[in-house]
């Protein structure tokens, strides 16, 4: 069996409480020099798209990624109590991630809109980091469009691992974004209807497999070993 499993986070796999959102305002407020007067757009773009957009909404020049970059990453760091405090695993995904971690053959990892610092700290924040392999995600630094990030992360994965050529790839997300990810790049989507998109938005954006939640870890195991064994 060979699966490569990539994870969203936001709304997929934690609730952030409101405190994503607030990051994205201090990091504004922090290169604009002034608070923003809406709040930043996500449902499943990158923070290179999401912080773009809010510089272009509020008639701001963009400045260099370096610099917004510092800038959430300071705000992330900033509220990582918060995130302890406010935060929390969504149901089921805990013992998900780790019968998936502990199936032979699957690489767990993430695929998320989050600059690398931020997810690393959402997920230290419940207590999820120790369950994927940070080192080989694609995150939200690494492509403008989320559609871009699944090349970034099988190209980290086959670097590190030996894994065969053609493993087949899964998503795990809970936005038309996620489903648009996978599908642009043939590989499979499992939607969660976690977010603020119901199921049936998920199957309209065109996934097959949709979730209300993960609390059902062995339909979840046994739909990715399905997938293993549709391409062995």
């Amino acid at each position: 069996m060979a699966l490569i499993v990539l994870w969203d986070i936001d709304h997929t796999l934690i609730d952030n409480a409101g405190v994503s959102k607030e990051i994205y305002g201090a990091a504004f407020e922090a290169v604009a020099r002034r608070r923003p007067s809406c709040p930043a757009v996500t449902e499943g773009r990158t923070d290179l798209l999401i912080m773009r957009e809010m510089f272009d909404r509020h008639g701001v020049a963009q400045p260099a990624w370096d610099t917004v970059q510092a800038a959430l990453e300071t705000a992330g760091r900033e509220r990582f109590e918060e995130l302890r405090r406010r935060g929390r695993a969504l149901p089921g995904v805990r013992d998900a991630l780790t019968a998936v971690a502990q199936e032979p053959g699957i690489i767990s990892s993430v695929l998320t809109g989050n600059i690398a610092p931020n997810a690393r700290l959402k997920l230290a924040a419940v207590g999820l980091d120790g369950l994927v392999d940070l080192s080989v995600g694609a995150y939200g630094a690494d492509h403008l469009e989320r559609a871009g990030l699944v090349a970034v992360a099988r190209d980290r994965i086959h670097g590190a691992y030996a894994v065969p050529a053609g493993t087949p790839v899964a998503l795990v997300g809970d936005t038309p974004r996620d489903v648009e990810a996978a599908l642009t790049n043939g590989v499979q989507i499992v939607g969660v209807a976690t977010g603020v998109h119901t199921a049936h938005e998920l199957r309209d954006a065109g996934a097959g497999v949709v979730l209300p939640d993960l609390i059902d870890t062995e339909f979840l195991l046994n739909h990715f070993r399905r997938i293993s064994g549709a391409h062995s």
